[in-house]
């Protein structure tokens, strides 16, 4: 099969979609088929399989975070030309009606077409409210649609109402599982809990950093690292006045270093209060075996079962929060029990697990084609 996986957003910055488009890449390529991924990007990306299309992506606010997209006026030249010269089998386009890339590339196909919805948020969406009527011309050109998780769909499905097949984030079980050596400073035998993150509202880091000062006064050796990229400077400020010990706030950690964080944390916490489809992380901790402490939303109900892998604490609350923290990290037979119950249930998300199911999608939407135009149903190989 020839494969176009599309993202809107600038492939120069790390983020959940260009890696989910990555990992599908990498997995459509091991089972011998010709991928291409499109994208803007804000520098050069050598990369034989990236084909640059926008090359001064913006930063605009998208449901509390910034998301880095092309509206250049000259999208559709460069569509034209790279679906002509490519011929693609199938255009997958992820985030379909972000804007501009999916929109042209949904315009100008006519190779199966399927489009994945990442996104889920609590309140109405501006941009659906305000263009459905316009979008549903680009929603008809859709032959599958693929959601990444009940939130996902049933978001998404109050405007565009359709059958959406769940196929969910996978997650490098062999990378985040693996013996890596340890990080010295956290073996020194106090309790770790790790939040990776940006630093948005949403991620709810303002109310773990008052649970915190109550689970360290009820287990005095306990510590709290804190991972992501962006500028934490406000929740630093926060931490120095309130002379919470034992915080650190690690920045930016490269992909090779991040298992090294998970393999040193005692319990991983997820606090968001809202805006998750699914959580990355969650299942990047599980991976690596550390149980959970994460916010009772639909995304994260739905990736793990409260007292099996984790603890579900209701998003926004403080209390709940520092009694499911206090719940896991005071019973070591509970987290080695979390721990073992997490690792089995990170395999229903291994890449190749997700990535099959994917190309099953693609086969069975390309039978239906040849079907419909009279064909004789051959095998995709």
């Amino acid at each position: 099969m020839k494969i176009a996986l599309v993202s809107p957003y600038d492939w120069s910055v790390p983020g959940g979609v260009n890696s989910h488009c990555a990992h599908l890449r990498d997995q459509f390529k091991a089972a011998g088929h010709d991928v291409r991924i499109a994208a803007p990007a804000s520098r050069r990306i050598d990369d034989p399989d990236f084909i640059t299309i926008g090359k001064r992506p913006l930063s605009l606010p998208v449901s509390g975070s910034l998301a880095r997209i092309s509206l250049s006026l000259t999208l559709a030249p460069p569509v034209r030309r790279v679906i002509t010269e490519e011929a693609f089998d199938v255009v997958h386009v992820h985030e379909p009606f972000m804007p501009m890339l999916p929109i042209h590339f949904l315009r100008y196909s006519e190779a199966v077409n399927v489009g994945t919805f990442h996104a889920t948020r609590e309140k109405s969406y501006f941009l659906y409210n305000w263009g459905k009527r316009h979008l549903r011309r680009w929603f008809r050109r859709l032959d599958g649609k693929i959601a990444v998780s009940t939130a996902a769909s049933g978001f998404v499905e109050e405007y565009f109402p359709g059958y959406y097949n769940i196929i969910p984030n996978g997650v490098d079980v062999t990378k985040f599982s693996a013996e890596v050596k340890p990080l010295k400073q956290y073996q020194d035998g106090k309790l770790n809990i790790l939040f990776v993150g940006r630093p948005e509202k949403r991620k709810g880091l303002d109310y773990l950093l008052q649970a915190y000062p109550r689970v360290k006064a009820a287990l005095p050796d306990v510590r709290l690292i804190i991972v992501g990229a962006g500028k934490f400077g406000r929740y630093e400020r926060t931490a120095r006045s309130r002379k919470l010990a034992d915080v650190e706030f690690c920045g930016f950690v490269s992909d090779d270093e991040l298992p090294r964080y998970y393999q040193a944390a005692d319990v991983f916490c997820a606090p968001a209060t809202g805006f998750e489809s699914q959580g990355i992380v969650l299942l990047e901790a599980m991976a690596a075996g550390v149980p959970i402490v994460a916010s009772n939303i639909e995304g994260y109900a739905a990736v793990f079962t409260h007292d099996v892998e984790g603890a579900l604490v209701l998003p926004a609350d403080v209390e709940g929060l520092v009694e499911g923290l206090l719940d896991v990290l005071s019973s070591s037979g509970k987290r080695k029990r979390m721990a073992a119950q997490a690792r089995r249930r990170a395999q229903a998300y291994a890449w190749p697990r997700v990535s099959q199911q994917v190309l099953s999608y693609y086969e069975r939407l390309l039978h239906e084609r040849r079907i419909a135009e009279g064909e004789q149903p051959a095998r995709v190989s």
